[in-house]
């Protein structure tokens, strides 16, 4: 398989994840949501979260839109940064509901956001190798 298909697929596969989840979080059916919420309080009280998760939803599911066009790659992947930092947030904000023990014992929730280092090893993968193929067609 050549780097153009495996590239592809690596934006299809952030493009779904992306707006599953957040579509997820617009339609209320997100098992974040409650995680979500309890870090707005903890950091950003005045807004609320009914609003906040509809917006939150719509940035997620607008990443992975963009993600499937490469012209607006380095948007998408900006964005993406973005919103990943802010994923990392609760492992610091509140601990108590991200490890089981000691700091390097995650329970499921902090699993979930420690997977997303993944996610952005293949953003990088996907954004270095958009400069790299812009950089060739000058």
């Amino acid at each position: 398989m050549n780097l153009s298909k495996t590239i592809w697929i690596g934006r299809i596969s952030l493009a779904i994840v992306f707006i599953w989840f957040g579509t997820l979080k617009i339609i209320g059916l997100s098992p974040a949501n409650e995680l979500v919420q309890t870090l707005l309080e903890s950091t950003l009280p005045f807004i609320p979260f009914s609003k906040f998760i509809i917006f939150l939803g719509i940035w997620e599911a607008l990443i992975g839109l963009l993600f499937l066009f490469p012209k607006i790659t380095k948007i998408a992947f900006y964005l993406f940064i973005l919103q990943m930092i802010t994923t990392f947030g609760p492992l610091l904000i509140i601990p108590e509901t991200v490890w089981q023990q000691f700091l390097l014992v995650p329970n499921i929730v902090g699993q979930y956001i420690l997977k997303n280092i993944s996610l952005i090893a293949l953003g990088l993968i996907i954004h270095t190798q958009y400069q790299q193929s812009k950089a060739i067609n000058k």
